[in-house]
């Protein structure tokens, strides 16, 4: 049973209903579906130390414990006081502060990019223009709408006719509340902007989407309508990482999850997603976990929660909450 820590700052009353609703969600440890496509219940009962994660472009609200994102020389942190937004599919760092007497207890709204980039310009059409560079993650406080809205959507939740009549309809005013918040205005403008942030932002989607394919560098830069260094440069300041290396890391968090969840051995992993060479895809799996593909497999089987997986395209991929 999860505890009532307060945060400083934060309604007691709204975050014990928060965590009491969540804990009662999502009983096991690791990431749990809920009736809302797109809406996925966290809960980590212990602390994980800094680790590779891969998360969709997404909303994550923390009622209890903590979480910090390592992402391009910064640091995010998200828990009662603080949410995490991402414009784009994005590898990065993260670790989990929990204990079986306060867990960590979330929500992660994946985000639709018709629905959010059509709010996004009704919302520039009804505000003052101020020029907000887009950005690609940042975490900002929770404010008393943000929360509020929360609550009713995990109330909405525990009700199948309550969550299919009022749940996305409440996603939707939560997305809002985040596009009006503090910080909206860059997300607005990564969904919204024409320029080099939103040609780089659709082909994150393409790589994220198609990362099993042939995903040349030369073809994603002219489908940008920019030259191969043009799209280098870009594409780094939006990922902090090159081309080639993100779509590396995409394929290897990919494979990961087959070798967990599918029981695939290494080498139809790397094939599935991709990689021509068994000893490369080892290689490169190893720089990046830190273990062997083999080591990988029977370290994550000790650890996760193999009964809740339900989607395979979940933020975090499913994996126990890291």
């Amino acid at each position: 049973m999860a505890t009532h820590a307060q945060q400083p700052g934060v309604d007691a009353s709204r975050q014990t209903r928060m965590i009491d609703l969540i804990d009662r969600l999502a009983p096991a440890e690791g990431y749990t579906q809920s009736l809302l496509d797109g809406v996925t219940l966290m809960r980590s009962n212990h602390p994980l130390a800094r680790t590779p994660a891969l998360y969709e472009p997404s909303i994550v609200i923390v009622a209890q414990g903590r979480k910090r994102g390592f992402h391009g020389g910064h640091t995010y942190v998200y828990d009662a006081q603080h949410y995490l937004v991402l414009a784009v599919p994005l590898p990065f760092e993260i670790e989990t502060e929990a204990s079986p007497q306060e867990p960590m207890l979330g929500i992660a709204l994946r985000i639709d990019p018709a629905m959010t980039a059509e709010l996004a310009l009704s919302v520039d059409e009804n505000l003052p223009h101020i020029d907000v560079q887009p950005r690609t993650m940042f975490a900002t406080p929770v404010d008393e709408r943000i929360g509020d809205a929360t609550v009713r959507l995990l109330e909405a939740m525990a009700n199948p006719g309550e969550a299919k009549l009022l749940g996305q309809s409440i996603v939707r005013e939560i997305t809002y509340r985040v596009l009006t918040g503090e910080q909206g205005g860059s997300l607005r403008a990564a969904l919204t902007q024409g320029g080099h942030f939103g040609r780089i932002a659709k082909a994150l989607r393409r790589i994220h989407a198609q990362y099993d394919g042939e995903l040349d560098v030369a073809t994603l830069a002219s489908e940008a309508s920019m030259s191969v260094p043009a799209f280098h440069a870009h594409f780094k300041t939006v990922t902090a990482t090159s081309p080639i290396q993100y779509i590396k890391a995409m394929r290897l968090h990919q494979a990961r999850l087959l070798m967990i969840r599918n029981g695939l051995t290494a080498a139809s992993a790397s094939e599935r997603v991709g990689y021509e060479s068994a000893s490369q895809f080892s290689r490169e799996f190893k720089r990046l976990f830190g273990r062997s593909p083999l080591e990988e497999a029977r370290h994550l089987k000790d650890v996760l929660s193999l009964a809740l997986p339900v989607r395979v395209t979940a933020i975090e991929r499913r994996t126990r909450v890291s």
